[in-house]
């Protein structure tokens, strides 16, 4: 029988590899229609994945990394802007 943090776990890797496709798939198409519902179930994933995220991280099912320092933001930053995307 699965433990409630097994669940969690599995449902947010699941909810995370839908995302990941939502991504993939969005750019890639040119039918604005469905660019839209594509675009809208990927909020809708984004929105379930936060509430899940939530529950976790009430009941100590999952204990997120120490928060990045304003160096290591801005360090990021600056790598992304001196890209050339």
């Amino acid at each position: 029988m699965f433990e409630d943090k097994t669940m969690v776990a599995d449902t947010l890797a699941g909810i995370n590899g839908e995302l990941m496709r939502f991504g993939e798939m969005i750019p890639q198409t040119e039918n604005k229609e469905l660019k839209t519902t594509l675009k809208q179930f990927r909020a809708t994933c984004e929105q379930s994945q936060e509430e899940l995220y939530q529950i976790a991280r009430e009941k100590s099912y999952y204990v997120p990394a120490a928060e990045a320092t304003q160096k290591e933001i801005e360090h990021v930053r600056n790598l992304f802007s001196k890209s050339s995307l």
